[in-house]
């Protein structure tokens, strides 16, 4: 599945131009915690979140800096810069300009990793310039709830087992010498040896996971060398 699949469109946009205070609203009106900010042309040149209004001066939670420990440490710039952000009245002036940002067709796996690298809710999906939509770790996970992949027609007992083994031998944890994979029926034997609890739990995930498969027996014995540690 790309970003195209599962992001939110149209998208709740806010110009650059807006107030603080209608960004709220708009934020309790649709219960949402950000807005991408959208030039005329519809490109998108920032968002506007919950973070960003935390610290607001109108509310008395901005910061109080020293104004000596400012000129002692050069800090003036950081300073005129959180003034702007506490006392701004316009999204112009307390949205994240840097924003980043996914393609339609970019597989979910990468937005999720966009998403934890960058410890954010939420990735606009932009193309050609102009947003086009919006992926939240939520719509991730509805896409996982509703997830209706399958097969067609079902794969035969020897492809199972050969995907599988191909699968496996893959994987740098996986010790394929000291295994043997039988199946019947959709349902896989995991026979042999395993070097750890967590690979044996591995090569459950991983046969259970295989497209076809109905159910996994485990008849797994742990390796004699590791049986004393």
């Amino acid at each position: 599945m790309h970003a195209r699949d599962v992001m939110v469109s149209p998208v709740i946009t806010v110009r650059p131009s807006a107030t603080v205070k209608e960004v709220a609203q708009l934020l309790l009106k649709h219960h949402i915690s950000a807005l991408p900010v959208v030039d005329d042309a519809g490109r998108l040149v920032g968002i506007v979140s919950e973070g960003d209004l935390i610290r607001r001066a109108d509310l008395d939670t901005d910061k109080q800096r020293s104004r000596w420990l400012a000129a002692l440490f050069g800090d003036e710039e950081v300073m005129a810069a959180d003034y702007v952000k506490t006392h701004g009245r316009k999204v112009s002036d307390v949205m994240t300009k840097k924003v980043i940002a996914a393609r339609p067709d970019m597989p979910l796996r990468d937005v999720a990793t966009l998403l934890e690298k960058h410890g954010i809710k939420r990735v606009p999906v932009v193309h050609e310039g102009a947003l086009v939509g919006i992926v939240s770790r939520a719509n991730l996970i509805q896409a996982l709830a509703t997830d209706r992949k399958g097969l067609e027609i079902p794969l035969s007992d020897t492809q199972l087992r050969d995907n599988l083994l191909k699968h496996l031998q893959a994987q740098p944890w996986a010790h394929t010498l000291l295994l043997n994979v039988t199946v019947h029926d959709g349902i896989v034997d995991l026979w042999g040896l395993t070097r750890s609890e967590s690979e044996k739990q591995a090569l459950r995930v991983a046969a259970e996971t295989m497209p076809g498969v109905r159910s996994v027996n485990l008849n797994l014995v742990r390796h004699s060398s590791q049986a004393g540690m």
